[in-house]
């Protein structure tokens, strides 16, 4: 009982000197009341600084859904995630900000028990051609695909932050700027344009264009891929190019509704790679692009730009070249970074880009 008290007592020593140490800094908001391993007693690298409350916004969803209304942010547990936000910078490169740790409310506990009314579902019943549209009080926008949210395989990464602690290096102790807002967090992101602050509104919509739906087409093949931008055609895919690498990819190939489907590696080239000079990286497109592929059968999947462009965990998309006349080819889109199969589109006929206004 004396030793685990003596413990207790250096324990409680060491923080207070390491709390009273810390560089002060003008307008430091009050810290989250929580234990910190100043010390570095854990093996939690991030779980050394204080954590900052970041006031939430009054949160609304609309859209293609039958029960519409405030955010009760009561119930929804708490998750965190690590980032190095970034942000572009046309005259120096990209820019970094800081590394800090965020915990907030995943889009996939906010939308969990919204009952999904799609606008075209008379026509293309699957949910992966949804997409959400997320607007701040300056009127500012982004969007997340639907399958961003719920398909990848690893789940919570897009929060609505409520806390941040800085990640601080051990040698220099630099000490990053500290938001002062909530934002939208997008852990998987490279350059974190879609981190704007204060959401007060979140759309649900599905892809406006319609496309013609041939069920149980077979055989299926399509010898080439028009290329669009805003219903104008920008290009066109008939080969892969012989100065882009291939790469191979290992997986579990298992879809939502029947399951395994194969073990068999995935061999192609990377989709960025394959699309990057028909749509260029700049900032509209990282926050607001959304791009639909679609089959020759109709099958069609929303993606978000940022999460085939603009990816930190090298979790890719894929296009796979098949046989000439074989059936499901010419090209297939292979998604590396989901779960579930329900976004491999067979005989890719076309890609369309649209910027949300």
């Amino acid at each position: 009982m004396k030793s685990s008290s003596l413990l207790f007592f250096i324990f409680l020593s060491l923080n207070s000197c390491n709390q009273a140490s810390k560089p002060v800094i003008a307008n430091e908001k009050k810290p989250v009341t929580q234990f910190i391993d100043t010390s570095d007693m854990t093996n939690n690298f991030y779980d050394n600084t204080e954590t900052y409350p970041l006031p939430v916004k009054e949160l609304f969803i609309d859209g293609e859904i039958a029960n519409p209304g405030k955010v009760d942010f009561t119930d929804l547990p708490v998750h965190s995630v690590i980032i190095k936000e970034t942000l572009l910078d046309s005259a120096s490169g990209d820019r970094f900000v800081g590394a800090y740790r965020y915990d907030g409310y995943s889009l996939f506990d906010i939308l969990d028990k919204r009952i999904l009314k799609k606008a075209n579902s008379s026509e293309f019943k699957p949910i992966i051609d949804l997409y959400v549209e997320i607007e701040n009080e300056k009127g500012e926008k982004v969007v997340f695909s639907w399958g961003e949210i719920y398909y990848p395989n690893n789940l919570h990464k897009i929060l609505i932050a409520s806390g941040v602690s800085r990640i601080v290096p051990s040698k220099t102790k630099e000490l990053w700027p500290l938001p002062v807002e909530s934002k939208i967090v997008a852990a998987s992101d490279l350059v974190t344009e879609r981190n704007i602050t204060s959401s007060v509104k979140i759309t649900v919509k599905s892809y406006p264009h319609s496309f013609t739906v041939k069920q149980g087409m077979s055989p299926m093949y399509s010898s080439r891929i028009d290329v669009f931008t805003s219903y104008k055609q920008v290009g066109q895919i008939e080969t892969l190019p012989v100065n882009i690498n291939n790469a191979t990819y290992n997986t579990i190939f298992y879809g939502r509704g029947k399951g395994i489907h194969s073990t068999t590696p995935f061999k192609g080239v990377l989709l960025k790679d394959l699309l990057l000079k028909n749509y260029p990286g700049n900032g509209e497109n990282l926050k607001s692009g959304i791009i639909c592929i679609e089959g020759k059968d109709g099958y069609r999947s929303a993606f978000s730009y940022s999460e085939i462009f603009n990816r930190n965990d090298q979790q890719e998309f894929m296009m796979v070249k098949t046989g000439n006349q074989e059936d499901g080819g010419l090209f297939r889109i292979f998604a590396t970074s989901d779960f579930f199969s329900d976004r491999a589109i067979k005989s890719v006929s076309e890609i369309h880009l649209d910027i949300i206004k």
